[in-house]
């Protein structure tokens, strides 16, 4: 199974960009992450760089595991050496127990595609008519669409968008979800973005991403479209697109 892989970030309006973004294609598998850092003083920044450090860390380690464990076994354990690695790189830091740091991570493999989320960064699964499904955030807006208070569309202009109800922090109050699925489909891609940029994209534009025509230069175009829709108000963007190769 060969990929295409297209990914950016941007800070948006802000001064500085506490999203991170990993990815590792190799030759029977591959593992994409977005982390969007929560945090003053840098701690944001550092808390999404040391975990995407920490999985890519570990990956040789528990890539094998998943061709012989449950993927919800093999990835919550992942994850938790990944956040110990950042206690280590966080040390002495005084500003450490208030690092948090969101999680959208994929990973791939000829029969499956597992998906880890922690916060309100998501991954979407579309193909060209319909977007099959995205992560359920770990939000107080995601509870208000459950309870039917708001719907999907006003949840990125809600004034309690960011208030999360788990994040990943060194402490562990929080797990993650897994969830594994048939691997990607030729007509089908993923998207995994931070909140700064499913807060102003339309279904109908995630539908439009799925064409295999598109390419870096138009992910940039989306990118810059939901900036200009937040008005000088944009979070920090991150945006990863991978789908299958076409066949010749």
């Amino acid at each position: 199974m060969e990929l295409e892989f297209y990914q950016l970030t941007n800070a948006g309006n802000r001064a500085e960009n506490q999203d991170r973004m990993i990815s590792k294609i190799l030759p029977g598998c591959a593992v994409f992450v977005v982390a969007d850092g929560l945090g003053g003083h840098q701690a944001g920044e550092k808390a999404s760089e040391y975990f995407c450090l920490g999985i890519l860390k570990f990956l040789d380690k528990y890539q094998p595991l998943l061709l012989m464990e449950p993927a919800e076994k093999v990835m919550k354990c992942w994850v938790d050496e990944a956040v110990s690695f950042m206690q280590e790189m966080f040390a002495n830091d005084p500003y450490a127990q208030n690092a948090h740091t969101t999680c959208a991570m994929l990973y791939l493999d000829h029969k499956q595609a597992v998906t880890v989320h922690c916060g309100d960064s998501r991954i979407y699964r579309v193909n060209q008519q319909r977007v099959l499904w995205r992560t359920r955030d770990h939000s107080m807006t995601q509870q208000l669409v459950d309870d039917g208070v708001i719907s999907e569309r006003e949840m990125g202009l809600h004034p309690d968008q960011n208030q999360l109800t788990r994040s990943i922090n060194i402490q562990k109050l929080h797990s993650v979800d897994v969830h594994s699925y048939p691997s990607l489909g030729m007509d089908e891609v993923f998207i995994l973005c931070s909140d700064g940029f499913w807060e102003y994209i339309k279904e109908s534009e995630l539908i439009k991403l799925a064409n295999n025509k598109v390419d870096r230069e138009e992910l940039k175009k989306f990118a810059k479209l939901v900036i200009f829709r937040a008005a000088g108000n944009s979070d920090n963007v991150t945006v990863q697109l991978v789908r299958r190769k076409m066949e010749d």
